[in-house]
C-alpha cells in the first residue's frame, strides 16, 4: 500500500510505475478499486472527489480531492456552478499532477476527472480512459471528450464499444452459480455517494406507511437529502458500514449507481433500482436508466420508476430467490499489466 510520502518520492522503485487512478464519487471510485490487484503492484494514489468514499480511502491511501463539475449542470440550469467549479477543479487538478508527477493515469470518468486527463497527458503520462459500466449503448460525453488523449479506450459493453472509436471490450459483469448468503429482515435504501434523490426515500416511505415493509429500514439520503420519523435515516455512511450493511440486507433499494447495483449484486441482495431521471432534474443525463435495465434484463435488479412498480417489485422478490454476481475484470486486468510492464520497459531503457 502507497503511503502519501512514497507517492510524492522523487525516484520509483525498478519495475514500479507511478499510477493516478482517477474516478469522481461513487461507481467510478469503486470500478477502480475493483482493479487493486493490478494497481497495487505500482506506487499509486487515488484523485477523486470529496464524498462519503472519498474520506474513507483517504484514511488509508494517498488520495487528492478536487472540485466536482459535469456538463450536465448546465442543462439542469446552473453554468455559472459548473463554470466556477471547473475553475477550480482546472487549478487543483494540476497542483495534483505537477505535485504526483504520475506516468500512467487509469481513469473511469468522469466530468470531474478531464483536467487530470489533460494535464497528465501534457507532462508525457500514458493514459488509460476505462469507460463507465454504467454506460451500455454508447459512450459517455466523458469518454467522448477525453478519448482523443488517451493512448488506450476501453469499454465495458459491446454496444458502446462499437460506437467508440478503436475501442478495446471486457464485459465484466459475471453471473455467480452461489447460494445467496443467509439475511436479516433488513432493507436498505442508498442514494449513493454524489446527490440526494428525495424521491426514492419517498417510495420506501411510503411503502412502509402502508405496511408493505415490515423490515428494518436503513436509508442513506445524501448529505441535505429527505429525512424521515418513519425509517431510520442517515446522510452518509462509510464505505465499511455500507459493505457490512449490505452483507446483512435481505432488500437493497438503490439509484441506477453501478457502485450500489454491483455490490448489492455480490452480496446476493434482493434488489429493486429507482435510476435517476433528467427530465425530473435528478441527474445530468439518463444513463442511470441503462445500467438499471442491463441488471433487470439479467435477472440482478427490477427496475422501476413509480410507486406502484415499486410496490410491485417488492410483491415479485418475495417469490424469487436472487441472482448473485460480481464485477470479474480480470481478462481487463490481464491486459493491462503487459501493457504496464511495456511501459515500464520503455521507460526504464530511456
Amino acid at each position: 500500500m502507497a503511503t502519501a510520502d512514497r507517492a510524492l518520492g522523487p525516484d520509483l522503485m525498478v519495475g514500479r510505475l507511478r499510477i493516478c487512478l482517477a474516478g469522481s464519487g461513487g461507481g467510478h471510485v469503486r470500478q477502480l478499486l475493483d482493479l487493486e490487484p493490478l494497481w497495487s503492484e505500482h506506487d499509486h494514489y487515488f484523485l477523486s472527489e470529496d464524498t462519503a468514499l472519498g474520506r474513507a480511502l483517504r484514511k488509508t491511501h494517498a488520495v487528492d480531492f478536487v472540485a466536482h463539475v459535469a456538463l450536465g449542470q448546465a442543462k439542469l440550469g446552473a453554468p455559472f456552478k459548473m463554470a466556477a467549479a471547473g475553475l477550480a477543479n482546472f487549478f487543483q487538478s494540476a497542483r495534483s499532477v505537477f505535485r504526483r508527477r504520475p506516468q500512467v493515469v487509469i481513469t473511469t470518468g468522469a466530468g470531474a476527472m478531464f483536467f487530470t486527463v489533460l494535464w497528465a497527458r501534457l507532462l508525457g503520462a500514458k493514459i488509460v480512459l476505462i469507460d463507465s459500466m454504467a454506460r451500455v449503448h454508447r459512450p459517455s460525453a466523458f469518454a467522448r471528450l477525453a478519448g482523443p488523449f488517451a493512448h488506450i479506450r476501453i469499454s465495458q459493453s459491446r454496444a458502446a464499444g462499437r460506437a467508440w472509436c478503436d475501442a478495446l471490450v471486457f464485459d465484466s459483469l459475471k453471473l455467480l452459480p452461489d447460494t445467496p448468503p443467509p439475511k436479516e429482515p433488513l432493507l436498505f435504501a442508498t442514494v449513493g455517494a454524489t446527490l440526494p434523490f428525495d424521491r426514492l426515500i419517498e417510495m420506501v416511505e411510503t411503502a412502509k406507511h402502508k405496511g408493505l415493509l415490515p423490515e428494518r429500514i436503513i436509508a442513506q439520503c445524501g448529505e441535505g437529502g429527505r429525512r424521515s420519523d418513519t425509517i431510520e435515516t442517515v446522510e452518509s455512511l462509510g464505505f465499511d458500514e455500507v459493505k457490512d450493511i449490505l452483507r446483512r440486507a435481505d432488500f437493497v433499494v438503490c439509484h441506477g449507481g453501478t457502485g450500489s447495483l454491483v455490490t448489492a449484486a455480490q452480496n446476493g441482495c434482493r434488489t429493486i433500482a429507482v435510476p435517476r431521471r433528467f427530465a425530473r432534474g435528478e441527474h445530468y443525463d439518463d444513463h442511470q436508466e441503462e445500467i438499471a435495465e442491463a441488471f433487470h434484463e439479467r435477472g440482478l435488479a427490477i427496475a422501476v420508476d413509480d410507486q406502484d412498480e415499486f410496490e410491485a417489485a417488492i410483491a415479485e422478490w418475495r417469490t424469487r430467490t436472487p441472482q448473485v454476481a460480481t464485477r470479474d475484470a480480470s481478462a481487463m486486468m490481464a491486459y493491462l499489466r503487459k501493457l504496464l510492464t511495456d511501459w515500464d520497459k520503455n521507460r526504464s531503457a530511456g
